[in-house]
């Protein structure tokens, strides 16, 4: 197909073309997904939007576009309830998504997560925009709500900010009150997941006092447990998954199967894609 502008970067999905053009090019290249239609009102929005930045980035990521008119097939696979609805695929894998047009600066921030410009002036760029605190986007978001309540994204988006701004029981509130169309989104499945393992704990040891327990008794299966939970927390991912490995390996069946439980949470919430693949294939070697 044809690019939809003049940008190189830029090009229209359908089903011939999906396979070639977003799975296999995203193992190189990520590539975002941008489902819309021409009767979309913040379609138009945010396409334009999404554009400029995909010139910016110069080809660190690509721009599927898909009319979900012309494309219903391709749209149900991804779920795709409302529109603007926007899908990070990345080592042929959704790795993140939003619903909702987005202002730019959360564009920035959303693609700052997962890809870098490949030149100088656009980095200098996405360091200029200036950014909100998780209390300034929860507040915005807030009062985006009291003015537009049909936008029922704007809830998904709220709840996400309360997670980031440490307001888990507010978030935990919001992601519950979520209209269905949203509850199985992407993003509201990675908080879910957020959630589960934050609760997991409450009330838990420290982290001294777990490792002290697993070096005292290696079987100690509810220690590893928790000691998993607070290492992927606490900015050591690896060494979290490690401990959920170890309960796989040796005690798969421990409290129901919790182990592979806490591992497919785990890979929800990981922007680390390549970390997650690694881990994915040692999770299935035990497992099958």
């Amino acid at each position: 197909m044809t690019s939809t502008t003049a940008n190189p970067h830029v090009f229209d999905v359908g089903q011939d073309n999906f396979e070639t053009d977003v799975l296999q090019a995203s193992l190189d290249t990520p590539v975002l997904i941008d489902f819309w239609a021409e009767w979309c009102g913040p379609c138009k929005t945010l396409g334009p939007m999404l554009e400029k930045l995909t010139a910016e980035y110069n080809g660190a990521f690509r721009l599927g576009k898909v009319d979900v008119d012309k494309h219903q097939q391709l749209a149900a696979m991804f779920g795709i309830r409302s529109i603007p609805t926007v899908m990070l695929v990345k080592d042929g894998q959704i790795a993140d998504g939003f619903a909702g047009a987005l202002p730019e600066g959360q564009l920035r921030e959303f693609l700052s997560r997962h890809v870098q410009p490949l030149d100088g002036e656009a980095a200098n760029d996405v360091a200029e925009t200036p950014e909100e605190s998780p209390e300034e986007i929860v507040a915005r978001l807030q009062q985006d709500i009291a003015h537009e309540p049909d936008r029922t994204e704007l809830k998904l988006d709220l709840a996400l900010a309360l997670m980031r701004a440490g307001q888990t029981d507010a978030a935990d509130a919001e992601l519950k009150a979520l209209p269905a169309n949203l509850a199985t989104d992407a993003r509201a499945v990675r908080l879910r997941n957020q959630l589960e393992l934050s609760r997991a704990l409450q009330g838990a040891p420290s982290l001294g006092a777990l490792r002290q327990r697993v070096e005292a008794d290696g079987n100690d299966w509810e220690a590893r447990d928790l000691l998993g939970v607070r290492l992927l927390l606490e900015d050591d991912a690896a060494a979290g998954l490690d401990q959920f490995l170890a309960i796989l390996q040796k005690a798969r069946d421990w409290n129901d199967g919790q182990a592979k439980k806490r591992l497919l949470a785990a890979f929800s919430t990981l922007d680390d894609a390549e970390l997650v693949g690694r881990y994915r294939r040692r999770m299935a070697s035990l497992l099958f």
